[in-house]
């Protein structure tokens, strides 16, 4: 039960007064549904309303507040009802005009009966050399100049929603926010000079400078260290709980891994047989394996996974690879099939598009444990999938996946050890954010025989060179990539779209040789334009980020990336690991237009550096910040709203330890403060691991 002291906070934003269904909509929209979600929606500028000049001295273009004598009305003629409603207003030092537009009702007439004096605050314009104020953001009489707010918080809005009404709605919202037991360390809050809970979430809602909105005032600091804090214990917990379930042992005799390697056409990395080895002794254990293997683009994972899944059918068990799309299972399959084949072991493949008897050979197989290895996508864990005997389910890019996605898989087996893996770099900060502690396993070197890939930057006006260097690449028998960032034309963004750069491309160099794939196509058209480029008569494909992982063609030697200012950095890097498979050398042409920012040029500088994905996974945090990390919000990982890991990281190993430290005391969260922690844990919803504590 979430505690009492919460309920204001949780409750929807329409239990504020003058919250009706309309702004409650709009609110919903600009920052959340309920009250905490106002509290969590920080002002991101400031307007200081303190400057009082007289009209004379009011100069253009100023924020300023006006003391004014309210004059003559004149509003638009009734039969032009478009034009300005304007009221004159004067001190002793001349005159200026209030200007309304689409007035309804007598609302002006009421705001600002002539002859009395008003406070009016907004924005000053010289127009025809006058001095005009055009819907002032506040009208106040003299008696009420007090209330006029003199610094007043900007927020992000949405269309329809005004700053004065969120104001006014967002001081209520912070009226309702309750003192709190303290859930920090003493000593700790005392030596970071952080204030209290309820103090810190009033002073960011009432900043005195521009300066109080950075992210590195106390006050952010401490909200941001919460949010970490309760990320930290609550991964802990359901780790601690994770560890605490019956594991088996899974131990073979290591036969069916020689022969593999045997028939491998390389030499495993270092760093492979180190992964192999890692994995396999979590296996042999009697406690349930929860490890990450993280590789970069090329580095040989689905080998290393393979590995792990035959030490599980050496010992008479089950394995099972599970990926987040259709081309990456089939990828996967491409990859284990032969492998599977040579060792004289059946191999059960199931997608959403598998249908019919052929599937349920493949689901009595697996019920009887005839087929000891299966590849799929979420089709895995549909209900009418049963393994005799899972012993290990590998999950790849598992950021796609939720939780219960998860669970729901390992739950088909006894004691279900789990590798995860994932292409995308990801560095140490945001590793322990959103893993904690999982123990990870890292591939650093690629396959042997792998060839760098040369990167330039090339402005679109050289577009035409662009497309002359590609038609020489075909000519020598190379697959070309080109990839789009739309599927088609928008009147709003001026992207090149896929469908029309694919038209223009096939006009040029043939229909035949020219193929086209975005995410808007079916996977099985999807598939069989993959497999004619991998294999056959198409050998320029223009592509969307639909190839951006798991896609494995060796041939394909050129990559061209238009827009490329406009993508993220692991999102380059992941689409520039598509090229450099094979033995041959390989080329990434990053196509930009226009002037690029500062951000964007220091993203195609770094691709231009360097291949290493680690690197790169760094300084795309430090770039972009955590939450866009990955190119894209996927599920899985942290969604911090006070924090940032690109400015907090060093806040998150504080959390960490002092995490680790709570637990360690106080494991069932019982002590004075360990009940303040799990109002904390209520707070920023990662109350699931309560459930996990002992105490129920």
């Amino acid at each position: 039960m979430r505690p009492q002291v919460l309920f204001p906070l949780f409750a929807p934003t329409t239990s504020l007064s003058g919250v009706g269904p309309r702004n409650a909509a709009l609110l919903e929209k600009a920052a959340g549904g309920r009250v905490v979600d106002l509290l969590w929606h920080l002002p991101i500028g400031l307007i200081d309303r303190r400057f009082s000049p007289k009209i004379a001295d009011a100069p253009d273009g100023a924020m300023a507040t006006l003391v004014v004598t309210v004059g003559k009305h004149r509003p638009p003629p009734r039969n032009r009802p478009r034009l300005p409603y304007k009221v004159t207003c004067t001190d002793e030092t001349g005159s200026m005009d209030l200007v309304f537009f689409n007035v309804k009702g007598d609302y002006v007439a009421k705001a600002l009966p002539e002859g009395e004096e008003r406070a009016v605050s907004g924005k000053i314009e010289h127009f025809n050399d006058r001095v005009q104020m055009t819907h002032p953001d506040h009208i106040v009489p003299l008696e009420d100049i007090d209330k006029l707010p003199r610094l007043e918080p900007v927020y992000g809005l949405t269309a329809g929603l005004t700053l004065k009404t969120l104001g006014r709605i967002m001081a209520e919202a912070i009226a309702l926010t309750p003192p709190v037991d303290e859930w920090l360390d003493p000593a700790g809050r005392e030596r970071m000079q952080w204030p209290a809970w309820r103090d810190a979430v009033v002073s960011l809602h009432a900043p005195a400078s521009h300066d109080d909105l950075q992210p590195t005032v106390p006050p952010r600091m401490r909200l941001a260290y919460d949010e970490l804090l309760a990320s930290q214990i609550a991964l802990l917990l359901v780790r601690e709980a994770y560890r605490s379930l019956p594991g088996v042992a899974t131990m073979g005799d290591g036969g069916l891994r020689a022969k593999c390697i045997a028939a491998l056409p390389y030499h495993l990395t270092a760093s492979q047989a180190d992964a192999v080895a890692e994995i396999t002794g979590d296996m042999a254990k009697d406690s349930r394996m929860l490890r990450l293997l993280q590789g970069d683009v090329g580095s040989g994972k689905t080998v290393v996974a393979f590995l792990a899944m035959l030490a599980a059918v050496e010992a008479g068990r089950q394995a099972v690879l599970m990926a987040p799309t259709e081309i990456l299972a089939r990828q996967h399959m491409a990859t284990i099939a032969p492998l599977v084949e040579k060792l004289g072991l059946r191999l059960a493949v199931l997608t959403g598009r598998d249908k019919g008897k052929a599937r349920q050979s493949m689901l009595d197989g697996l019920a009887s444990g005839e087929i000891p290895i299966a590849v799929g996508t979420h089709a895995l864990f549909q209900d009418d999938v049963a393994f005799r005997d899972l012993a290990l389910a590998v999950i790849d890019e598992q950021h796609r996946f939720g939780v219960h996605e998860r669970l729901m898989l390992t739950s088909k087996g006894r004691g279900t050890d789990v590798l995860v893996m994932t292409a995308t770099p990801i560095p140490r900060t945001l590793q322990l954010a959103a893993f904690g502690d999982m123990d990870v396993s890292r591939l650093i070197e690629k396959p042997a025989g792998r060839k760098p890939v040369d990167t330039r930057t090339i402005p679109s006006s050289r577009l035409d060179d662009v497309v002359a260097a590609v038609g020489r690449a075909l000519e020598k028998g190379a697959k070309v990539y080109w990839v789009c960032p739309l599927v088609d034309e928008s009147e709003l963004v001026d992207l090149a779209a896929a469908t029309d750069r694919h038209a223009q491309l096939s006009e040029r160099f043939g229909a035949m040789r020219v193929g086209l794939v975005h995410g808007r196509m079916k996977g099985a058209d999807k598939d069989a334009m993959m497999a004619a480029f991998a294999g056959g008569a198409v050998d320029l494909l223009v592509a969307t980020t639909v190839i951006e992982v798991g896609v494995d063609v060796p041939a394909a030697t050129v990559m061209v990336i238009e827009h490329a200012e406009r993508f993220g950095l692991a999102q380059l890097h992941q689409l520039r690991g598509r090229v450099g498979r094979g033995d041959k050398p390989s080329t990434c042409l990053l196509i930009y237009y226009g002037s690029p920012g500062e951000t964007a040029r220091a993203r195609l500088s770094i691709m231009r550096e360097t291949e290493d994905g680690f690197r790169i996974a760094e300084e795309d945090l430090r770039l972009r910040g955590g939450g866009e990390v990955l190119g894209t919000r996927q599920s899985g990982l942290p969604d911090f709203r006070l924090a940032d890991l690109s400015v907090h990281g060093d806040l998150l190993a504080q959390a960490r330890d002092d995490a680790r430290l709570l637990l360690e005391r106080d494991p069932k969260l019982e002590s004075p403060r360990g009940r303040a922690v799990r109002v904390l844990l209520y707070l920023f919803e990662r109350d699931v691991a309560i459930r996990y504590l002992r105490s129920g």
